[in-house]
């Protein structure tokens, strides 16, 4: 699928099986730490909305002007943290090189990268919205 190119109603019809919409104060300014951090690809980039893929998966940036008519909105605190409670985990992420690139713009680590007793190492970055993205590899050996 061409993520620059394909238009709403398209996009919109070609979603299948679980969806991640993530509310943020300034997509743009979400889009470049995704991008600088993690990697990812944003698509068709504007103040209100992004298409962002990671790997084979995608997800959606929303502005919060965009969900104006939206219950979800009046549920949304003033100030951060707004997602508190969920990791959004990235599982073919570094979380060494994630963490490095983190520090080197500034966002706030959670939690250095460690190895886990579930078999993985990770790394909790926190984001200027308030999402808890952590970056995870299974360990060595």
């Amino acid at each position: 699928m061409d993520y620059e190119t394909i238009d709403a109603d398209g996009f919109g019809r070609s979603l299948r099986g679980l969806g991640l919409n993530l509310l943020v104060r300034d997509v743009r300014a979400e889009c470049a730490f995704l991008e600088s951090v993690f990697g990812m690809n944003c698509h068709q980039v504007t103040e209100d909305f992004a298409i962002v893929t990671y790997g084979t998966q995608v997800f959606q940036l929303h502005a919060d002007g965009t969900y104006h008519s939206n219950p979800l909105l009046g549920l949304l605190p003033e100030t951060p943290p707004r997602g508190a409670g969920i990791e959004i985990r990235l599982y073919d992420t570094d979380p060494d090189v994630a963490e490095s690139r983190a520090v080197e713009i500034g966002v706030t680590i959670l939690q250095p990268a460690a190895d886990k007793p579930h078999g993985l190492r990770e790394t909790y970055i926190l984001c200027e919205n308030g999402y808890a993205w952590v970056a995870s590899r299974p360990k060595d050996g």
